[in-house]
C-alpha cells in the first residue's frame, strides 16, 4: 500500500462525492476545480490496491487499478481545456458514472451489515435455485467474518457492524452453503459472488445519462435483471461441478478452481460486451459519451473530417 487503507478509502470517498456535486452542477460555472479534486482522489484510491492484488496474484484487476491513476491524470487535463459542447457532456456524464457506480459499491463494500445482506440476498436465491430444480437440496450455513486477529461468527463478532474502513482480508465476510441435512459442500458465498459490481456499472452508467427516463428504465430492465439471473446460473452450475465432479482436474486445478477462476470469467466478460452492444444500440449517446471520452483523455485520436 502506498497510503494506509482507511486514508485512501476516506479519499475516495470523498473524491465521489466531490464528482457527483460536479455533475449536478454540471450547468453552472467553477465546477471544473472540485471534478479535478476528485479525479486525483479517486485514482489514488484504486491505484492504492495495486500491491495489494499483486500478493494475491490478481494479474488482471492489478493492471486495472494501476492504469486508474493515468487515467484520472488525463481527465483531469481535459477538465482544464475549452472543450467543445459534446466533449464536455462526456465528461459531465463520467463525473457521475464514477460517482454513482463507484459511490454505492463503496457503500456496501465498506458497511458491513450490506455486504452481508447481499451476500445472503443472492446465496438464498442460489439455494433455492438448486433445490427448486433438484440439483442439490441445499442451504444457508453459518456467516464467519475473516479478520486478522482470526475468524469469526458474524452473530459473535464485535466489531463495527456499520461501518468499517479497512477490508482486513481479500473476503472478510463469507456465508457457507451447506446440504440440507447439514452435510459440507466446501464453497462460500463472498461480496464478488454478487455480481454486484457488474450491476452497479451499468446502473451508474445508464443513470446519468441526459436521455428521456423512459429510455434509462428500459434499458436499467433489460440489463440488471439478466445480469443478476446469468449470475445465478453461474454460481449454481459451479456449486453443482464441485460437488458432482470433486475428483476432476484440469492443467492441474480442481473442476471448480478452473470454472471460478478462467471459464466462468471469460464467458462473464464475453456476456458483458454482448451487453454493452446492446446498450450501445439502445443508448448510442452511451457509446458517444464514451469514445469522446477516449479523445477528450488523449487515449484515442480524434478523426478529422476531411476539408475540401
Amino acid at each position: 500500500m502506498f497510503l494506509p487503507r482507511e486514508v485512501a478509502t476516506i479519499g475516495g470517498a470523498l473524491g465521489m462525492v466531490l464528482l457527483a456535486v460536479s455533475w449536478h452542477r454540471r450547468n453552472r460555472p467553477g465546477v471544473s476545480r472540485p471534478a479535478q479534486i476528485g479525479w486525483m482522489l479517486v485514482g489514488i484510491y484504486f491505484f492504492n490496491d495495486v500491491s495489494y492484488y499483486l500478493q494475491i496474484d490478481d494479474v488482471v484487476l492489478a493492471v486495472m487499478t494501476a492504469l486508474a491513476l493515468p487515467i484520472a491524470v488525463g481527465l483531469i487535463i481535459a477538465e482544464s481545456r475549452s472543450l467543445s459542447k459534446r466533449d464536455r457532456d462526456a465528461l459531465n456524464w463520467a463525473r457521475g458514472c464514477i460517482a454513482y457506480a463507484g459511490g454505492p459499491y463503496l457503500l456496501v463494500a465498506h458497511v458491513p451489515w450490506l455486504s452481508v445482506l447481499a451476500i445472503w440476498f443472492v446465496a438464498f436465491q442460489v439455494a433455492l435455485f438448486l433445490s427448486f430444480t433438484g440439483t442439490m437440496d441445499i442451504k444457508l450455513g453459518e456467516t464467519r467474518v475473516n479478520t486478522e486477529d482470526g475468524s469469526f461468527l458474524w452473530s459473535e463478532w464485535d466489531g463495527n457492524k456499520w461501518f468499517m474502513t479497512d477490508r482486513f482480508a481479500e473476503h472478510p465476510f463469507q456465508t457457507e452453503l451447506v446440504l440440507s441435512d447439514g452435510g459440507y459442500i466446501g464453497i462460500n458465498f463472498v461480496l464478488a459472488c454478487t455480481a454486484l459490481q457488474s450491476m452497479i456499472v451499468f446502473i451508474g452508467a445508464i443513470s446519468v445519462l441526459d436521455v428521456d427516463r423512459k429510455r434509462r428504465i428500459r434499458a436499467l430492465l433489460f440489463t440488471v435483471p439478466i445480469i443478476h439471473i446469468l449470475n445465478l446460473f453461474r454460481n449454481a452450475g459451479l456449486i453443482w461441478m464441485h460437488y458432482s465432479y470433486k475428483e476432476w482436474e484440469i492443467l492441474g486445478m480442481s473442476l471448480f478452481e478452473f470454472g471460478h477462476s478462467y471459464a466462468s470469467r471469460f464467458v462473464s466478460l464475453f456476456a458483458m460486451f454482448v451487453m454493452a452492444v446492446a446498450m450501445f444500440e439502445l443508448l448510442p449517446e452511451l457509446h458517444r459519451h464514451i469514445l469522446r471520452l477516449m479523445e477528450t483523455a488523449g487515449i484515442r485520436k480524434k478523426k478529422r473530417r476531411p476539408s475540401l
